[in-house]
């Protein structure tokens, strides 16, 4: 069960990955100081998202596909430890 936690976890972590890199692309095809914004600037990537909800709605919703990955792998994290 610990190989699979990590793993499940792992796979949530590159798909987090893969389309915050698409995030950071659309805001740096926008402009350059919305690219440098949405990685130095608090609370930038949040605004960029409101304000350009059509292009980044995409790369955004498809994200939030690892959450369920995450989710089922620190379930399982725990019932591993015990042993």
């Amino acid at each position: 069960m610990e190989v699979l936690s990590i793993a499940l976890v792992a796979i949530g972590a590159i798909i987090a990955l893969i389309f915050g890199i698409q995030l950071i692309i659309v805001a740096f095809q926008t402009s350059v100081l919305w690219g440098l914004g949405y990685l130095f600037v608090p609370f930038v990537a949040l605004i960029f998202l409101i304000m350009h909800w059509s292009d980044a709605k995409k790369p955004f919703l498809r994200s939030l596909i690892a959450i369920p990955f995450y989710v089922v792998g620190i379930i399982l994290a725990p019932a591993s430890a015990q042993y």
